[in-house]
């Protein structure tokens, strides 16, 4: 923790001061932010700092073990990539919401209590919407809108299910948690909506694509990582999740294979990749546990890789239709390069996603998991398939679209370059990785029959690839909107509330209108003898009060003698 501020805590903070610099200073200032951070975070020691009373309850807003390191040292990396890649950005709004959605997400890794990962969690999905709605587009508004529901109703169910446990044990540290009553389920579902689970994924492929070039980059790092961190914490071994994952590792595909839209077919490989890491975290293991670890390590450099290229495409060519797009090569062969490294890295032998992957597949097995196993092979193939050589091929090596534009700029190569040396040098130099796991791992990635396997498994994947192009069996990309399950309350939903509203709107103005005249009636049964020519309201003469009075009183007297 550098100078005494919770990790986080310093991204954040710092965002503020960056409408207070000049451009330069600006750009050197947000460079070495996150990266002062990881140095201080490379030393720091194990344990809880900063516990106080809340209340009847012990908040510990930092803590610090195997598990919230590892995750750490990637979220301070990607944001330092990220702002490399920013750096030609000029929108001082989405630069300070930038750091500060890294700094709570880094804030989130390391919460100790289930009030402080509230906290971050939401300042995760305000600042965050930001990066959208920098667009500054109808539809990008419009997505922004839909992605802060969302994200805020997930905060809201993981402050339910807090408030609760809460209540029945009188404590809120956030540890492993055991399916079995309602405030369990809730945060369980609060973090799956964080993690893109099936049917509550929909935000994912709709945000992402419409934010900046630059944007993209960052969302594409922190949020589902740090659900998947969370779900590490909070559920590991819950055998739900098991099955959960292998649903999420095999449908995103589908729906990748026939999008247009580049930046969502990487949305939804990155779906699809996250379905491995929460298999891991169903099992529970310690080497499933670590693969889960090792995988979101390496998933968020070349994840981050792939959305840089298509982040630098986008900018420069001005859209990343794949029906659009072809032979960007000639123009931007640098980041052709980098996105090619990009989609190596998925499961290439040699590269980040395999020394990653690997351990999670190989949890499976050893866990008699066959069919969750033939899921993630199946499901390993696709994703090379659509995210590797299909967005290879389709922005840069299909039949030339007649884009001339210049290459990227300096910043984002330099940015896609250093997250691109990362990929290969986790991938050649495993231990590294593998040493900062939450748990002692001795795990051999590079043995004769696992890399032949998965270099047969690529080699047969791309074979198909060319065969099925060969003779147009793979959809053609064309400038169209694919329906997900989001059409059921974004059109189906409003749809059926209208024409209920149309079914009833007889009856309902018919009782209306019967009320009406029912209150019409009553008003004027009050005014015919409360108004001012009612009975009840008239002036009586003195005179005739007084005779009153006397006959009456005469009445009662001879009642009373007689």
């Amino acid at each position: 923790m550098l100078w005494g501020i919770p990790p986080g805590l310093l991204l954040i903070a710092g965002a503020f001061v960056v409408p207070l610099l000049p451009g330069a200073w600006r750009k050197t200032y947000m460079t070495l932010l996150p990266l002062a951070g990881l140095w201080a975070l490379a030393g720091a020691q194990p344990g809880t700092f900063y516990s106080f009373n809340f209340f009847a309850y012990e908040l510990s807003p930092v803590r610090i073990d195997g598990l919230s390191l590892i995750f750490g040292y990637i979220f301070h990396i990607a944001a330092t990539l990220s702002v490399i890649f920013a750096w030609h950005n000029e929108d001082v709004v989405e630069q300070m919401a930038g750091l500060s959605y890294a700094g709570a997400g880094i804030g989130a890794v390391f919460a100790g209590d289930l009030i402080t990962l509230f906290i971050y969690w939401e300042a995760m999905a305000i600042t965050s919407v930001f990066m959208i709605w920098a667009r500054r587009t109808d539809a990008a508004y419009n997505a922004g809108m839909r992605y802060l529901i969302v994200q805020v109703g997930s905060g809201v169910l993981l402050l339910s299910g807090a408030i609760l446990i809460a209540h029945e044990t009188g404590s809120v540290v956030f540890e492993k948690m055991t399916l079995g009553n309602l405030a369990t389920w809730l945060i369980l579902l609060a973090f799956g909506i964080k993690c893109a689970f099936p049917f509550l994924h929909n935000w994912l492929p709709d945000a992402y694509p419409a934010a900046t070039a630059t944007g993209t980059v960052f969302l594409s790092a922190f949020t589902t990582k740090c659900a998947v961190y969370a779900l590490a914490r909070g559920f590991p071994g819950t055998e739900i999740l098991i099955y959960v994952g292998a649903a999420m590792a095999a449908f995103p595909l589908f729906y990748a294979l026939i999008e247009n839209d580049l930046r969502r077919v990487l949305s939804y490989s990155l779906n699809n990749q996250l379905g491995f890491m929460v298999v891991g975290v169903g099992i529970g293991t310690t080497l499933a546990i670590n693969g889960a670890a090792a995988h979101a390590f390496a998933h968020i450099l070349y994840k981050t890789l792939l959305f840089m290229a298509m982040g630098a495409v986008l900018y420069r060519a001005g859209t990343v239709k794949a029906s659009e797009l072809g032979g960007l090569y000639k123009s931007m062969p640098f980041t052709a390069f980098f996105c090619i490294i990009g989609a190596a890295s998925i499961s290439t032998p040699l590269f980040a996603g395999f020394v990653g992957k690997s351990l999670t597949i190989s949890a499976t097995a050893k866990g008699g998991y066959e069919i969750v196993w033939l899921i993630l092979m199946f499901a390993s193939a696709g994703v090379f398939l659509v995210s590797g050589i299909k967005i290879v091929h389709s922005a840069f090596f299909a039949s030339d679209a007649g884009i001339q534009c210049r290459e990227a700029p300096p910043n984002m190569l330099v940015g896609m370059g250093l997250t691109a040396i990362l990929c290969v040098a986790v991938g050649v130099y495993s231990p590294w990785l593998y040493s900062i796991l939450p748990y002692d791992v001795t795990y051999q990635p590079y043995t004769m029959d696992h890399v032949i396997n998965q270099l047969q498994l690529l080699l047969f994947t791309a074979l198909a690839f060319g065969l099925l192009t060969r003779f147009r069996l793979i959809p053609e990309a064309k400038n169209s909107v694919n329906l997900d399950f989001d059409i059921t309350y974004r059109r189906w939903l409003p749809q059926l509330y209208r024409w209920l509203i149309t079914l009833t709107r007889d009856g309902w103005n018919s009782f209306l209108q019967d009320l009406i005249n029912g209150v019409h009636r009553v008003i004027a049964y009050m005014f015919k003898h409360h108004g001012p020519e009612g009975i009840l309201a008239r002036t009586w003469p003195t005179g005739s009060m007084a005779l009153w009075v006397a006959l009456l009183l005469g009445g009662f007297l001879l009642l009373y003698y007689s």
